[in-house]
C-alpha cells in the first residue's frame, strides 16, 4: 500500500514539477515519501489498526446499550462534580474541621488562633482570667460612669 501511495505520489510529483516549477515538484516528492517511510517503519500498519479500533469501537457504541449505560453513567458524574464545586463556592455542605474549630472558638469568644487542641484558650486552661475580660470590664465602668449602658 506504501509502495503504491509512493509511485503514484512520484508521478504526480514530477508532473507537477514540469508545469509549476520545481518548488512544487520537490514539495510533491517531500509528500510521496511520507507513505514508503511509515510502510518500512511499520507505522502504517498501526495506523490502520487504530483505525479499524476506532471504528469497531464507534458501531459498538451506537449499537450497544451497555456502553449508552457507560456514557450515561460518565454524565451524571460530571453533573455531580459541576454541583459539587457550586456548592463549595457558595459555602453550602458541612463545614470543614478547622471551621468547626473556628465557630466554636468564636462561641468561647476567644480568637481561632488561641485555640488549642483541646478546644479551650492557654489563659483558661491557667485558670487566670483572660485579658480580654479585663479589658471589656474597663470598657463598661467607662461606660457606665458616663451614663452610657
Amino acid at each position: 500500500m506504501g509502495i503504491t501511495l509512493t509511485v503514484v505520489g512520484v508521478v504526480l510529483s514530477f508532473l507537477a514539477w514540469r508545469s509549476r516549477g520545481a518548488a512544487a515538484g520537490l514539495r510533491g516528492l517531500a509528500w510521496s515519501l511520507i507513505p514508503l517511510a511509515a510502510a518500512m517503519t511499520g507505522l502504517l500498519r498501526v495506523v490502520f489498526e487504530v483505525t479499524e479500533s476506532v471504528s469497531s469501537w464507534a458501531v459498538r457504541l451506537v449499537f450497544s446499550p451497555v456502553v449508552w449505560s457507560g456514557i450515561v453513567v460518565g454524565g451524571v458524574s460530571v453533573a455531580l462534580f459541576v454541583v459539587s464545586g457550586l456548592l463549595r463556592r457558595r459555602g453550602g455542605g458541612r463545614p470543614t474541621r478547622k471551621e468547626r474549630k473556628a465557630q466554636k472558638a468564636a462561641a468561647a469568644g476567644s480568637s481561632p488562633a488561641a485555640v488549642t487542641s483541646t478546644g479551650t484558650t492557654p489563659a483558661r486552661q491557667q485558670g487566670t482570667p483572660a485579658t480580654q475580660d479585663d479589658d471589656m470590664a474597663d470598657i463598661e465602668a467607662i461606660l457606665k460612669k458616663h451614663g452610657i449602658s
